[in-house]
């Protein structure tokens, strides 16, 4: 009878090694899809809204309306027309030459069709109300004349002043084209501080001071005293004129400096 203990029992059989095919995990398995790594391109750029800015933030604000080249626009004094038509004519009996509208705006601080306007009224209505004067526009300009239907009675009033003597006024004027000759009527004004227009006309009217032309710079006219001035003082010419210095104040030089 055989030992069991050496009994080997069924035979052993050994199971085959697994494939390395098997083994290795499948490359699909382990990659993450391409679509879990990258994010959507939507959420790296920013919407085109939030990168540029509004177009009404960038044009600039609209620049403001240029003022009105008629006249002044902001804050103009209230002023009537009865205001308007004499502060006119009092500015036009004081001038000694035609003013432009223009001017006459901008002193009074009105727009200037306005003023134009004025001035054409009140030289309608002195035509109408057939005053001995009148408002013309000459030389691009307005200013006060006397009309050419009443020119003999001025004639006459101005030939028999021949027989009047000069007044203080006329002789300070008439002084100061002597010894400044040529001279214009403004640097003359300036000299003795008053407006010489009537003056200056009394003494043409007169024969004492005629035109001898115009200032370069100025266009101004040049006024110098006549042959009868000279013939009245017996001089043969303004050089033989006193001289003027001890009949100067101490400010010559100040009279001296005004400008033509």
């Amino acid at each position: 009878m055989a030992d069991p203990t050496l009994d080997p029992g069924p035979p052993v059989v050994a199971e085959p090694a697994p494939d390395p095919a098997e083994l290795a995990p499948d490359p699909a398995e382990l990659a993450p899809a391409p679509a879990e790594l990258a994010p959507a391109p939507a959420e790296l750029a920013p919407a085109p809204a939030e990168l540029a800015p509004a177009p009404a933030e960038l044009a600039p604000a609209p620049a403001e309306p240029a003022p009105d080249p008629a006249g002044p626009v902001a804050d103009e004094p209230a002023m009537d027309d009865a205001e308007l038509r004499s502060a006119l004519e009092a500015i036009l009996l004081v001038v000694d030459e035609p003013v432009a509208d223009t001017v006459l705006a901008q002193v009074l601080d009105q727009p200037t069709a306005r003023v134009a306007a004025m001035l054409g009224t009140i030289s309608a209505g002195y035509t109408t109300a057939g005053h001995g004067f009148d408002l013309r526009r000459a030389a691009g300009g307005w200013r006060l004349y006397t009309r050419p239907e009443y020119a003999r009675y001025v004639e006459r009033f101005i030939l028999d002043g021949q027989s009047v003597r000069l007044t203080q006024a006329a002789l300070e004027t008439l002084a100061v084209v002597a010894y400044k000759q040529p001279v214009t009527r403004s640097r003359i004004s300036a000299i003795r501080g008053v407006n010489v227009d009537g003056t200056i006309r009394t003494l043409v009217s007169r024969g004492l001071v005629e035109e001898c032309g115009v200032e370069p710079d100025s266009g101004a006219f040049l006024y110098r005293t006549t042959t009868m001035f000279l013939e009245k003082l017996g001089l043969d010419s303004a050089d033989q004129l006193p001289p003027l210095a001890p009949f100067l104040p101490d400010d010559v030089e100040e009279i001296d400096d005004v400008p033509r």
